[in-house]
């Protein structure tokens, strides 16, 4: 069992940034691929971008690449993803997913609501 705490969203106007942080419990934080997903009013939740357990192959849904980054610090046991350039279908619920390839369970996380508004 792992908890996931997401935070830094907010409201922010077109064009601004926000960083988005997922604190995970376990100190096997390092084994868990993670991922951020976002969900939009009406619309079905959708993987935003992913990242390996030792941080290589991250990878991003064509709508972000270019805008969005996601990283993680195993120390820290968080995984953090870098909003640029944001836009007003950016807007949704944003969520930290954590993978267990030995156990394939996933973990999600409460969720951080990002709103960009002029």
């Amino acid at each position: 069992q792992v908890q996931l705490v997401e935070s830094g969203g907010g409201l922010v106007q077109p064009g601004g940034s926000l960083r988005l942080s997922c604190a995970a419990s376990r100190s096997t934080f390092n084994i868990y691929r993670m991922s951020w997903y976002r969900q939009a009013p009406g619309k079905e939740r959708e993987l935003v971008a992913a990242i390996g357990s030792t941080g290589s192959r991250p990878n991003y849904v064509d709508s972000v690449k270019g805008r969005f980054t996601i990283s993680r610090d195993n120390a820290k046991r968080t995984v953090y993803l870098q909003m640029t350039t944001l836009e007003p279908d950016d807007t949704a619920v944003y969520y930290c997913n954590a993978y267990n390839p030995l156990t394939n369970v996933n973990y999600w996380g409460q969720g951080t609501q990002v709103t960009v508004s002029s």
